[in-house]
């Protein structure tokens, strides 16, 4: 078999692989979902749940066992800088946005993306209490539950369609007057898929953000036809030895471009 047909196969083989155990990963989240879980906080204040651990252990356990050869990256697994010679990289977030999925509100999700070198090439953001997947594949476009989705189109700037720390967003106000932004989305990765599904114009994060709360919306918003980027227009590379990420915008093509140029000629202090 040629060495491009043999990469097409392994890549559907991949695809198909990561939309069953998403699926299977959401099916267990929402199972515990808004019951009596064990939280506990990590780090400075980060929350963490049994179900996150649980979770990812079984994400870990069906990606690691079918492609043994590949890096692994996730926030609920100790780093093993081997995934730094691997030319494909599971970069996972078993629940992203814990602290609405121990709230008891829907905005969470599994988010999980295959990364070849610094580049995801395969996408799923799973959001089961709202029962909605998103999935893309590196050249072929994103989907939501199999239907094709795109970014808004032009570069008018609507705050009450866009998501993101207010501060930050504030700064594209000609008149600095006081904006109404859309509400706050829990998860981030689903904050950024809703600007490939178009419910969004444009979405930013804050410093802090890292790999696992970006690599897979990253490429969905891509393929649907917007740009994710650094607010100064560079490209996110995934996979590094740094997995920590500076505020980022998210939007339709034209639009990114717009906000992009704002922050050039208006950089941050």
């Amino acid at each position: 078999m040629a060495d491009a047909d043999t990469d097409d196969w392994t890549r559907a083989r991949d695809a198909a692989l990561l939309t069953r155990t998403v699926q299977e990963a959401g099916r267990l989240a929402f199972s515990l979902f808004r019951t009596d879980l064990k939280n506990w906080i990590k780090g400075a204040s980060s929350p963490v749940s049994e179900a996150d651990i649980a979770v990812n252990d079984l994400l870990e356990q069906r990606l690691r066992s079918a492609t043994p050869d590949y890096g692994w990256l996730s926030e609920e697994s100790a780093d093993d800088e081997a995934r730094l010679g691997k030319r494909l990289t599971w970069i996972v977030d078993p629940i992203d946005g814990t602290r609405a999925y121990l709230a008891g509100r829907e905005d969470w999700c599994v988010s999980v993306a295959l990364v070849e070198r610094a580049s995801p090439i395969l996408a799923a953001v799973y959001a089961p209490a709202t029962g909605e997947y998103f999935f893309a594949a590196r050249g072929q476009g994103a989907t939501l539950n199999d239907t094709a989705v795109h970014a808004t189109t032009g570069s008018d700037l609507s705050f009450p369609r866009m998501a993101g720390p207010k501060p930050l967003v504030q700064r594209l106000s000609p008149s600095r007057e006081e904006i109404e932004l859309h509400p706050r989305i829990g998860s981030l990765a689903l904050r950024l898929c809703r600007v490939a599904q178009g419910r969004l114009d444009a979405a930013f994060a804050g410093g802090q953000s890292r790999d696992w709360d970006l690599a897979a919306a990253n490429l969905i918003v891509q393929e649907a036809d917007g740009r994710m980027t650094a607010l100064s227009g560079h490209t996110i590379e995934y996979n590094r030895r740094e997995v920590t990420h500076g505020m980022l915008v998210a939007a339709g093509r034209d639009r990114h471009a717009r906000i992009v140029e704002h922050f050039r000629k208006h950089p941050l202090p």
